[in-house]
């Protein structure tokens, strides 16, 4: 049986057999895509209101899943930057000072020996933090444990003399002891006690979760071996993806975009950590020398918590100098001199150290690293603390861009200087603020409002200076004519135009100066 060709336009559909081809540039066709995008996003957007924690719940079950990959390529991103230096400074001249052929066998041996001195490199380190541990800070902490009563002791004989040489602050204090001793005794016999059951089982899951955590890692590193092997695969694969997905333009720009936030993160946590490395060895020089007691262990928490930007010293230098303080009250003047000496010790890392290592990594002013700590730290803790000031760099390099990008398609500068004192834009150019003559201006103002109250008239209405009225649309803008500016000041937005509007001007004076030749 012979079927006709069918079609139909307004719906969109051909007909051509049995073959249906859909018109995808008919409007009905466009009309019912979107109908169904908004149904769908209106469905998702309902269940995400009111069903959040179902779709939380399977995140945090996928991501206890996919841990172990987690792991695998946070270490292999931290890792990538030790073997490109190995293979670029070691391997790769080695390679051609034997004469060896660029063959396949070849660059994957080269490869693999890259990947093995990696490795060894990342365990020796693991290594050397981990026997630091066990033979400076873990005697440490059993010989504060084991002397714990003898510090409480010299406390308490410090404070007792403290307080018989001023009986004003004794008073104070026996009130407040008194005040909250039966609230302590209640809450260790009605609380502790009966919630030990529950301290048990807390510590029992931590140390589960802990043992978990450390499968996941040895999982991760070893899935980290397979993913530095075959790391330019990778990057091959995601930009044929980009180029498959979007326009070459859009590729281009997303690729930059890419290679621009892998610098500046990399750049910041690696330096960062090597920042933090080297102080905390300073620290644990200066310390010695000091003879501070624990020496490795306030080393230890003063080299970590530097990774913290801005917060860090002062997270490490608290609780180090509180530690030293309790161990030997009689001799205060040890926990001065450790603050004093962490002080400059910060000082030299801030002004000498860090601008070296880092430079001007994220480009971001104090405000910014502060407000990017704060926020990041609020929602991720103490990992968004060490992460949050690279993203937020990378988050305020994009919404620069764009602006920059959106004031060039204006035909306005992007030079921050010129909107120092800007007073308005309109064709002419940015004109700024002459703030004499404003004043001046205002203060005539002023006289003349005073001196004629009752006469107020619609010319001396729209001669309000700019910024001495608040103006609700552009409209009243237009008609309250600001300080009259003087054109020549101004800073042009656009040369081409202004070249042009001076050659209009130019013949349109010609025109009116001919007109008036004849008509005399």
């Amino acid at each position: 049986m012979h079927i006709r060709n069918l079609k139909q336009p307004e719906t969109g559909y051909t007909w051509k057999g049995k073959v249906m081809k859909i018109k995808w540039n008919n409007r009905y066709v466009r009309w019912g895509l979107t109908a169904l995008v908004v149904i769908v996003v209106s469905m998702l957007f309902y269940y995400l209101l009111f069903h959040g924690s179902n779709i939380k719940a399977a995140f945090q079950v996928i991501m206890g899943i996919m841990m172990p990959v987690v792991f695998g390529l946070i270490l292999a991103y931290l890792l990538t930057p030790v073997l490109n230096s190995i293979e670029q400074r070691i391997l790769y001249p080695l390679r051609k000072r034997l004469k060896l052929k660029e063959k396949t066998k070849t660059r994957q041996r080269t490869r693999g020996l890259g990947i093995l001195i990696t490795a060894c490199l990342f365990y020796l380190v693991i290594h050397t933090l981990i026997g630091m541990l066990v033979s400076q800070i873990v005697p440490s902490i059993e010989s504060i444990i084991l002397n714990f009563d003898t510090y409480v002791n010299n406390f308490t004989g410090w404070l007792n003399q403290l307080l018989a040489d001023n009986p004003d602050i004794k008073d104070y204090v026996m009130n407040l002891v008194d005040r909250y001793s039966v609230e302590l005794e209640t809450f260790l016999n009605e609380t502790v006690l009966v919630k030990s059951s529950e301290l048990i089982r807390t510590v029992s899951l931590s140390v589960l979760s802990f043992l978990k955590v450390l499968w996941n890692f040895i999982i991760g590193f070893i899935i980290s071996i397979y993913i530095l092997g075959s790391k330019e695969k990778f990057a091959i694969q995601a930009k044929k993806l980009v180029y498959a997905c979007f326009d070459s333009d859009s590729g281009n720009v997303i690729i930059n975009n890419f290679r621009f936030a892998h610098n500046t993160f990399i750049g910041f946590i690696s330096g960062k950590i090597l920042d933090s490395l080297i102080i905390g060895l300073l620290c644990f020089v200066g310390t010695t020398i000091m003879q501070t007691p624990y020496a490795a262990l306030v080393s230890l928490i003063v080299g970590v918590t530097n990774v913290i930007p801005f917060f860090g010293p002062f997270l490490g230098a608290i609780p180090s100098a509180v530690l030293i303080l309790v161990v030997d009250p009689m001799h205060p003047l040890n926990c001065v001199y450790f603050v004093v000496f962490i002080l400059i010790l910060q000082q030299f890392d801030g002004n000498l150290i860090g601008p070296k290592i880092l430079g001007n990594s994220t480009g971001l002013s104090s405000f910014w690293v502060i407000f990017s700590i704060t926020l990041f730290g609020g929602l991720f803790g103490i990992l968004g603390m060490v992460v949050g000031v690279p993203i937020f760099a990378i988050l305020y390099t994009a919404v620069k861009s764009i602006v920059n990008s959106t004031l060039i398609k204006k035909n306005m500068p992007i030079e921050s200087d010129v909107y120092k004192d800007i007073e308005c834009v309109d064709e002419a150019g940015i004109h700024s603020i002459n703030h004499l003559e404003r004043r001046r201006i205002i203060k005539a103002r002023n006289a003349v409002g005073k001196s004629h109250k009752a006469e107020k008239t619609e010319e001396t209405h729209e001669e309000l200076v700019s910024g001495m009225k608040f103006i609700s649309n552009t409209e009243e803008w237009k008609r309250r004519v600001p300080v009259r500016w003087d054109d020549a000041d101004a800073i042009v937005r656009n040369t081409a135009d202004s070249a042009a509007t001076a050659s209009v001007n130019r013949e349109t004076a010609v025109v009116e100066e001919s007109e008036a030749t004849d008509h005399e």
